[in-house]
Parts: C-alpha cells; sequence; structure tokens
C-alpha cells in the first residue's frame, strides 16, 4: 500500500495529548537502569554513549552487568581510550556483536583526544564517530544533553505499529514508523530525554511484543491497533528467511606441558580481534569442498586428528553454525603469529566468545587437568 494512500500521523494536540499522558505514567513507572539518571542528576555523556552502544541489538538483561564491569574499570572517555583494545574485547566476551568493542575503542581515542574528551551534540557530528549511527546519536542527543531527537527503536517502531494499525509489514514499515514517531519528537524541548526513555519503557513493559498489556497503557484510548483488537498481530512481518548453514572445524592442540593452542582471530570479519581455539574456515553445508584448515594445522597429517563425538550448534545473526570438535598434539612449543599457548586453567578466563566457550566445556570434559 502506498505511503501517500495511508495518510495517517499525529495532529498537534493529540501529539500533545500523548506525550502528557505517556511522561505522566514515566514519572510514576520508569525502570531504575544502572545507566539512568534522576531529574536532579545531570546525565554524563560518556555513560550515556556507553550504555547505548551496548544496548544495540542487545536486552538491558544481558548488558546491566557488562555495564557495571566497564564504568567500575574504566570510569571516563579518557580511561576507556587509554585501554588496549585486546582488553576491552576481552572484557566484552559474551555480549556479541564484536565489532561494537572495536568501535567502542576507536570512538573513545577520537573523543578523547581530537575532542578534548567532549562528545558533539550534534546528530552529524555524532555520526562521524565509529560505531554511532542514525538511532544512538538520536539517543545520545536526547539523553545526553535533553536536546529533541527523533529515537526510533524497536520499542517505538511497535508502539507506532499499533497506535496507528499500520498496515505496512516489517521491515519495509521502518521508514513509515519513524516519521510516524517524529510527530511526537519533533520541536519537542521540555522533555527530550525522557520522551525518548518513557517510550522506551512503554514498550519493554507495557506494550511488549506478546499480550500487550493494553488495560495499563497510558496512551491506549486513541490506539487503533487496540480499537481493532488487532493490537498483538502488529507490527505485521514478512515471512523470514531461513539461515543458511555453515559448517567447520574446532580444534583442541595441546603440547608436551599440556597447554592448549589459542588463536587469535583476524580484526577484520565476524569476531575480529577475539582470541578462541582455532578453527577451519566455516563452509556452508553444500559446498562440495571441505573447509580449509588453518596454516598451523600443516604441522599435522590427516591421521593425527582424532574427532570428538559431538559437535558445537551455534546461532549468528546471519547464519547458523555447526563445528565438529577434532584434537591433536603438537610437539613443536614454539609458535609465533596470531599464536600463542595458554595453561587449561586460564581458559576460564582468556575471554573467549560464546562459541568457543561452548567447545572448551566439551573439550574438557573427558581431558584430565593439570
Amino acid at each position: 500500500m502506498a505511503n501517500a494512500k495511508i495518510g495517517k500521523k499525529f495532529t498537534k494536540g493529540r501529539a500533545e495529548e500523548f506525550r502528557q499522558r505517556l511522561l505522566e505514567w514515566y514519572d510514576s513507572h520508569a525502570r531504575v537502569l544502572p545507566w539512568r539518571y534522576t531529574k536532579k542528576q545531570k546525565p554524563d555523556p560518556y555513560c550515556v554513549w556507553l550504555s547505548e552502544i551496548m544496548l544495540q541489538q542487545t536486552t538491558v538483561a544481558a548488558v546491566g552487568p557488562y555495564y557495571r564491569k566497564f564504568t567500575e574499570k574504566w570510569p571516563d572517555i579518557a580511561a576507556l581510550a587509554g585501554a588496549r583494545q585486546e582488553e576491552i574485547i576481552q572484557e566484552w566476551a559474551g555480549l556479541g556483536y564484536y565489532s561494537r568493542a572495536r568501535n567502542l575503542h576507536k570512538c573513545a581515542g577520537i573523543v578523547a583526544k581530537d575532542l578534548r574528551g567532549v562528545f558533539p551534540q550534534e546528530q552529524e557530528e555524532l555520526k562521524r564517530l565509529p560505531g554511532i549511527g542514525d538511532y544512538t546519536s538520536g539517543a545520545i542527543r536526547a539523553i545526553a544533553f535533553n536536546k529533541p531527537a527523533t529515537v526510533v527503536d524497536g520499542n517505538v517502531e511497535r508502539i507506532m505499529a499499533r497506535y496507528f494499525a499500520w498496515p505496512v509489514p516489517m521491515p519495509d514499515a521502518k521508514k513509515n514508523l519513524k516519521n510516524l514517531a517524529a510527530g511526537l519528537y519533533d520541536h519537542y524541548e521540555d522533555r527530550p530525554g525522557d520522551l525518548a526513555q518513557a517510550l522506551m519503557d512503554l514498550g519493554a513493559t507495557i506494550c511488549t511484543p506478546k499480550s500487550p498489556r493494553c488495560g495499563l497503557c497510558p496512551v491506549s484510548q486513541h490506539c487503533e491497533g487496540r480499537k481493532k483488537k488487532i493490537a498483538a498481530n502488529l507490527p505485521l512481518q514478512n515471512k523470514k528467511k531461513a539461515k543458511p548453514k555453515k559448517f567447520g572445524y574446532v580444534y583442541w592442540v595441546t603440547n608436551s606441558k599440556g597447554q592448549v593452542l589459542v588463536e587469535r582471530r583476524p580484526e577484520k570479519g565476524l569476531l575480529g580481534g577475539m582470541s578462541g581455539l582455532p578453527t577451519s574456515e566455516w563452509a556452508l553445508k553444500t559446498a562440495k569442498s571441505p573447509p580449509a584448515g588453518p596454516e598451523i594445522m600443516s604441522h599435522f597429517k590427516t591421521g593425527d586428528w582424532a574427532s570428538k563425538p559431538v559437535s558445537i550448534l551455534h546461532s549468528f545473526t546471519h547464519f547458523d553454525l555447526e563445528l565438529v570438535l577434532k584434537t591433536g598434539k603438537l610437539g613443536k612449543s614454539t609458535i609465533s603469529g596470531p599464536f600463542r599457548w595458554l595453561d587449561k586453567a586460564q581458559l576460564e578466563k582468556a575471554g573467549f566468545p560464546t562459541v568457543f566457550k561452548k567447545a572448551v566445556r566439551l573439550f574438557m570434559q573427558d581431558t584430565p587437568s593439570g
């Protein structure tokens, strides 16, 4: 359906009423979050930026412990900029989407050095910084500096889709829903930061993806989705395509001292800059050739490997992965390049991504310690 034929938007009076009802609700029901500031406190742009980067495609529950850990270890932008990238990536392990950790370090360096520790307040300037896009720049501008900005995440998209009973399915409707939300945000200067956070809280606690609690919603009076009894079905979704299936090997290589071979992955690519067990390439299951192993595996003959009767299953955003476990011993203890030896006791503290933590647990189950 063409956008011009839908013709839905906030009138000035309806927008004012929506904001008033929402903010009155927010003043009594705002979530208590580690990075959220009270009315008597002045937001720290560093903390707002850090939390917003962590919250990209990640739940509030998952982010909480990481945010506390980072702010205790690196309490300001100068401290984070002075850290080694490897250390930041290690502390990020388990949070996923590791390019965020690399961009976090790059951005900290630019702000601390080139901008003398001061974050820009304008969205276009914020978007020039690594890892900051349209949504994050709007959130920082609104929450950290209390300046008008259209801040639209999945929660806000869902609220708009239901409030207007929007007939266009996702993801095609994203631009439409942002334009609708702009009717609330545009030129609103009283409490833009609170407005952004109130909408997020409404979506997270009341206008939830499943079983929305319409009876408790402060803005349900004019909600078209509620009136038509279709709120739970909105936003409409295009049918998702099945994820590609990939396959490879993960290697548990030990030396005469019982140490385990660990690889630092290349900076670019999935899990870039992270440490983990060596793996082959990850090929599509439909590929005719077997996945190629890393160069260091040339020290082994085909018969040197023992396969375990289990495999790792892990789902990434764009594909599902199966890794078959293989074990072997390398007589040479001298290695170079991206490889190093770690004692088995050190593996738990190595900051591996989840896929490698799964592998380590399986390898360790029947591997003697020491």
